[in-house]
């Protein structure tokens, strides 16, 4: 009765050992490595910019007369001569007719006094010519000369009055809603009618920190300064836009408040096949000046960099396979590599893949990282 519970302790602890023996022991984890090497990357900064219409027009009345007709469609584009208003003209044609009349009644008054004078020169070396005749008649032929040429002054006001009734679209753009309806009143007192926006080129202006843009200057003044760098940008859904830039102006001074400049690329804005653009007068966008060189950096994977309150670090290999922390200083990168400036030397081997599973001090297993997704810039 006694040795029965004995043998079943017995029997209990040998297949504990035979239970632990079967479970495999755990080994030291296995992580993924790169070797920092020197890599080719394309240098990028960022700026938000914002969307700005090279041309801008306001479109006001020169003279005063009722909104007779509105020939857009308000949001539309137009083109450059394109009839966009008409004034009443009535008052104009008439004015212009009386000027007309007054030019034709000049002129026949210069026409009789170019006659007489013509008399007079003939008769002034006859016994019947006198010398204050001819003087009066060349005094009379002056005075209906200028009489005519504001007579013809008058008439070409009128005619520009009268052009002034007819408003035509000075440059191409989208044109905005009408502030003033058919019927009203109008004139040089009213204010603006409607504005027209230029759409295509378009300006992105963004201002660019003081020392940013000292320190670009240095990296691209050897490749022939601006004209080295490309200018992209990103829109507000992330998507790059497909166009590129041109950088054609730069502030002279920096702004005291901000310490910026402001600088200015222009962009094409071509229509889509649904007849609108991409680039909107206004609309915020990240700009992205690009290197046309590629440049040589010692790079690893962005998976590979880690950041806490001390600052960016990375997990490196001892000869022997244990795991050490070490803090880096990061540089100019990409979406897929990070440029390191400091804190590795090349040749060193990065822990890329197990990161969760590890921490400083421990053994690991090393073996070739999975290649990285090709990344789009």
């Amino acid at each position: 009765m006694v040795r029965a519970p004995c043998l079943r302790v017995l029997f209990l602890l040998i297949l504990a050992m035979s239970a632990a023996q079967a479970q495999p022991s755990k080994g030291p984890p296995a992580v993924g490595v790169v070797r920092a090497e020197r890599t080719p990357i394309i240098e990028t900064n960022e700026f938000i910019g914002r969307a700005e219409a090279i041309n801008r027009v306001a479109l006001v009345a020169r003279v005063t007369a009722y909104l007779d007709q509105r020939l857009f469609t308000e949001g539309t584009e137009v083109k450059q001569g394109d009839v966009l208003y008409k004034l009443e003209q009535g008052p104009f044609q008439a004015d212009l007719l009386a000027k007309q009349a007054a030019l034709g009644q000049v002129d026949a008054l210069l026409q009789n006094a170019n006659l007489t004078l013509g008399r007079q020169a003939a008769l002034l070396n006859t016994p019947a010519g006198q010398r204050s005749n001819y003087d009066s008649a060349v005094a009379q032929q002056r005075n209906e000369a200028a009489q005519l040429l504001a007579a013809q002054a008058n008439l070409h006001t009128s005619q520009i009055n009268l052009d002034y009734t007819t408003i035509t679209a000075p440059i191409d753009g989208r044109i905005t809603r009408t502030s003033v309806t058919v019927g009203n009143v109008v004139g040089p007192t009213t204010g603006t009618l409607a504005t027209i926006v230029s759409q295509d080129p378009i300006y992105i202006v963004f201002p660019v920190p003081s020392r940013a843009l000292f320190d670009l200057r240095q990296r691209y003044a050897a490749n022939g300064g601006f004209d080295a760098v490309k200018v992209k940008i990103r829109l507000p859904t992330g998507r790059i836009y497909e166009g590129e830039g041109k950088l054609n102006y730069i502030d002279p001074s920096i702004s005291q408040s901000t310490d910026t400049l402001l600088a200015r690329a222009s962009f094409p804005n071509p229509k889509a096949k649904d007849g609108t653009r991409e680039l909107i007068d206004g609309e915020f966008v990240q700009v992205l000046l690009q290197g046309l060189t590629p440049i040589e950096v010692l790079g690893v994977p962005r998976a590979a960099v880690l950041a806490d309150q001390q600052g960016d670090y990375v997990y490196t290999l001892t000869p022997d396979n244990k795991v050490v922390r070490t803090d880096v200083q990061l540089g100019q990168s990409t979406p897929g590599t990070a440029s390191i400036t400091s804190g590795l030397t090349e040749g060193q081997m990065v822990i890329t893949e197990g990161i969760q599973r590890i921490h400083p001090g421990i053994t690991v297993v090393p073996g070739p990282a999975s290649p990285s997704p090709k990344m789009a810039p």
